[in-house]
């Protein structure tokens, strides 16, 4: 039996889009896969990617929310750009000096997160689509968060300005 067999469909517009650029860990992107069903974001894929889409960890950590969620692979970022035209881009790197909670954000914003260990590479953080540079603030010192629990963060913050559509 299907457990969401009567649950509705991932909304046709979403309130955000969750772009992730070259990801390389199978189970953040399964739990970025859980976090689009649960919320109704799109998820969106830039290759290359650092797994195979049916790797049993990414299916693993997505549990069986895999059909509740709406998921885009692009071949580059350009490809990505290009079939999100005229939204905002949100791109998310530790040397931003704008909060995440300082960015008054749209129903279909995109909300840009590199690869770890990396981050977005400075090809991608100077593309001419990118709205604005924020960040999730850290003590000094830390690098970084888990991408997925960043990702949620700042899902969770958009969705939260505009009312929680659809919840």
């Amino acid at each position: 039996m299907n457990p969401h067999e009567h649950a509705p469909a991932a909304p046709a517009d979403p309130f955000a889009h969750l772009v992730y650029f070259e990801p390389r860990i199978a189970g953040n992107t399964g739990s970025a896969i859980r976090l689009a069903a649960v919320t109704g974001a799109r998820l969106h894929l830039v290759e290359p990617l650092g797994f195979d889409l049916e790797e049993s960890k990414l299916r693993r950590a997505g549990l069986d929310y895999h059909d509740l969620a709406v998921l885009s692979v692009h071949r580059d970022f350009d490809a990505a750009m290009d079939a999100l035209p005229g939204r905002r881009v949100y791109a998310f790197e530790v040397g931003a000096t704008t909060s995440y909670t300082d960015v008054a954000y749209r129903h279909g914003d995109v909300l840009l997160f590199g690869p770890e260990p990396t981050g977005l590479p400075p090809e991608v953080l100077d593309h001419p689509r990118i709205t604005q540079r924020v960040v999730l603030p850290m003590l000094t010192g830390r690098r970084s968060l888990n991408l997925t629990n960043a990702a949620s963060i700042a899902t969770y913050e958009a969705w939260r300005q505009l009312g929680f559509e659809g919840a």
